[in-house]
């Protein structure tokens, strides 16, 4: 089919405010660009958190096309891209790294030193909430041939970042204790990618029966909607990891009381909370924390697999496109299980 001029992309056109519906044009690509159809995007908390930032706290310039969980297939190429890309199913990398810096050059593209704040697709950069969606690099896409477009698109960050954090810490969870501190988008498929990669005993907690029993049919062996109570039905109430998907100071706080001696606090979510680290203080001896952020491509082709071979699978909710600005409503009230997926009208 033709690619039109014009297309309709969900935008976010001033600081502290809901985004719109606009009509904006299509991007061509050029040397060692894609173009790909959007055929699903995720939305997710981290849209939210762009949303309510004031004038000046994100260096991105509006206005600015949201959405980084992106899937889509490739319609056009730009010089110096294989043509065999055309026609194929991918889902995208969000990460604008430049593939030649030292952090590149060892597999760490999300730390890589030209970022300059704007990291990626929606984040900065022209996200994936619109029809179609340029891509800078070949390097940005894991292809997916065969598989569903609306299972792809949370595989790029919500399993991607839940991914990078259990392999980062793969050394202290194996055969250990881990509790994942809220079982929503990222940490439902935490507790898969646990139960699928790991020997740890995987205890959930949530304040929301309906995540915690999702929690349990993805595989927690221990449930509960406090920490306190969800340890206190260890045999030894104290856990190795902390995978901590909310962030907020309360479940930093809990988490770390948690912990035991060597254990491992790891902070995913962006709850907007914080905790003071120091020696001899709240911590049990030989304390870690860590505050990993997204993940490298290497991440992103591993949880594909998983996925590919039914070994992960995320809760999702289908929408249409028009019905975007209703669903981000939804997802700021907290009333998503899983994950919501964006697809064409």
């Amino acid at each position: 089919m033709p690619i039109p001029s014009s297309m309709r992309a969900v935008q976010l056109t001033a600081w502290e405010s809901e985004p719109e519906i606009r009509e904006v044009p299509v991007p061509r690509p050029g040397a060692g660009e894609l173009l790909l159809r959007v055929d699903a995007a995720g939305l997710c908390h981290s849209d939210l958190h762009v949303m309510s930032c004031a004038p000046g706290t994100l260096p991105y310039d509006l206005p600015m096309t949201l959405g980084h969980e992106i899937a889509g297939t490739v319609v056009e190429v730009g010089d110096g891209v294989a043509a065999s890309w055309l026609g194929r199913l991918a889902v995208v990398h969000g990460v604008w790294s430049c593939g030649t810096c030292h952090n590149c050059r060892r597999g760490q593209e999300n730390h890589c030193l030209r970022l300059e704040g704007r990291v990626g697709f929606g984040l900065g950069r022209p996200g994936g909430l619109a029809e179609y969606v340029l891509v800078p690099a070949e390097r940005q896409l894991v292809a997916a041939d065969g598989m569903a477009a609306t299972e792809l698109a949370p595989l790029a960050d919500a399993a991607l970042t839940a991914h990078h954090a259990i392999r980062l810490h793969r050394d202290a969870i194996e055969g250990g204790t881990v509790l994942v501190i809220g079982a929503g988008g990222l940490g439902h498929l935490a507790v898969q990618i646990l139960k699928q990669t790991t020997e740890a005993h995987t205890v959930a907690v949530d304040t929301r029966p309906a995540a915690l029993e999702a929690a349990r049919e993805h595989g927690a062996h221990t449930t509960g909607t406090t920490v306190a109570d969800a340890v206190d039905q260890l045999e030894s109430p104290l856990v190795d990891v902390v995978l901590d998907f909310v962030g907020a100071d309360s479940t930093l706080s809990a988490g770390g009381a948690a912990l035991a001696p060597g254990g491992r606090l790891i902070m995913v979510g962006g709850g907007g909370g914080s905790m003071t680290v120091a020696k001899g203080r709240d911590l049990p001896l030989g304390w870690h924390v860590n505050a990993p952020f997204w993940g490298p491509r290497q991440d992103l082709e591993a949880v594909v697999e998983l996925a590919r071979n039914g070994q992960i699978h995320a809760d999702i909710e289908v929408v249409r496109f028009s019905d975007t600005l209703e669903a981000y409503q939804r997802l700021r009230e907290g009333d998503v299980r899983g994950r919501i997926v964006v697809v064409p009208d």
